[in-house]
């Protein structure tokens, strides 16, 4: 297998571990790229563009990454909440008032960062069409009760978190989420992260699918306990609602869905815009200062929600906005925040070690949280640094 890009001495073990993941895990194309205390150490990629192409995986190649993208949309809240904009202990209505029906008063935007709202499904899910109608997902939010009482459990708000995520930046800053990042964010540190497509980058992201392969390790496998299998299995449970909050799904590879903002689920970028993004938020990076200061950080990973997930079944941790080191989603340490994208991608970022990590791919895989590929890089990347 032909991997393009470099690593620093030191980092060998991670390009086997890459091409690995091509010979033995069924990649198609894919890129990771990780930083150390704001220096890149790893830039690989390879494979094809498309997950049903011939033409090369590129330097700069981004591709959708799913729920990675929820990790990259909380730092729109924590950095209001870190300039004196908004109270996260604040209930959503002071924010947001019509949202308050139907016995929400009582969720603060805590519980939205925390999954702990109670409002992973929808009664009545979009359409495709309607999910890119910035108005109608936190329309549907707002007139949706709450499935258990607000704050007393945590359940992943797989879509819904993304609409309620956005219409809260919307109301504090008149922008949505990928409109203030773009302008905030990622436009001044020259990122590869787009939340909401522009037309200009189209070209640049490859075409995503399903791949097979059966060999799990680790978190949500491919081969997942009874329980796992019979919760995503069964109409009426709040796994399958939750996934199902859009109904059909939208098609991945559709301009219309790349371009618009949806802050749980399409954010397109590169291997290196999404590590990058993390370095930025614990660390100085090519010369532009740290986003997070040290207290923003405690906050993303602080522990807020643990246990059984209502909605995943299995134990997850979560901070505010951001998954956790646990069994259900392994990261570099037990003190690494970051958040996976169903299927394949992965970004991340460790404090203690200066790591930050990000994984992108164009074939999706059945895993939710743990996916075996990307599981296979981190667990280079420890090797390499002895933990």
């Amino acid at each position: 297998m032909d991997v393009d890009g470099t690593v620093a001495e030191g980092f060998e073990p991670v390009r086997d571990a890459f091409v690995r993941n091509f010979e033995t895990l069924g990649d198609r194309g894919a890129a990771v790229a990780v930083y150390r205390d704001g220096r890149k150490v790893v830039d690989l990629w390879g494979g094809t563009k498309d997950v049903d192409g011939t033409a090369p995986w590129e330097r700069g190649t981004a591709q959708v990454v799913r729920s990675a993208t929820k990790g990259v949309a909380a730092a729109v809240l924590l950095l209001l909440h870190q300039r004196g904009q908004l109270d996260l202990d604040a209930p959503v209505e002071h924010y947001w008032p019509e949202f308050k029906a139907r016995g929400k008063e009582r969720v603060l935007v805590r519980h939205v960062l925390n999954h702990r709202a109670g409002l992973p499904v929808l009664d009545r899910p979009l359409t495709p069409q309607d999910a890119l109608d910035p108005l109608k997902g936190p329309e549907a939010v707002a007139a949706q009760a709450p499935v258990w009482e607000p704050g007393t459990g945590h359940g992943y708000h797989a879509l819904t978190y993304g609409w309620l995520l956005d219409e809260i930046a919307r109301r504090v800053t008149g922008q949505g989420t990928g409109e203030w990042l773009a302008s905030q964010v990622t436009g001044p540190l020259g990122l590869d992260l787009w939340l909401g497509l522009p037309e200009s980058e189209a070209g640049r992201v490859g075409r995503v699918g399903r791949v097979e392969r059966a060999e799990p390790t680790g978190g949500l496998r491919a081969r997942p306990k009874r329980s796992v299998t019979e919760a995503y299995e069964d109409p009426a449970s709040l796994t399958r609602r939750a996934f199902a909050a859009i109904s059909p799904f939208p098609d991945q590879n559709d301009p219309a869905y790349r371009a618009t903002a949806l802050p749980a689920t399409n954010a397109m970028a590169t291997a290196d815009g999404l590590a990058r993004f993390y370095a930025a938020l614990i660390g100085d990076t090519n010369g532009a200062a740290r986003l997070f200061t040290p207290q923003t950080v405690e906050l993303a990973r602080a522990e807020e929600s643990a246990g059984p997930d209502r909605v995943l079944v299995v134990g997850t941790r979560f901070g505010l906005g951001y998954m956790l080191h646990g069994s259900a989603s392994p990261f570099l340490t037990p003190g690494s925040f970051g958040h996976p994208g169903r299927g394949g991608a992965l970004g991340f970022a460790d404090p203690e070690t200066g790591i930050a990590f990000g994984y992108v791919t164009n074939g999706f895989r059945k895993t939710v949280t743990a996916d075996p590929r990307a599981q296979g890089l981190v667990r280079a990347v420890r090797g390499v640094l002895g933990l």
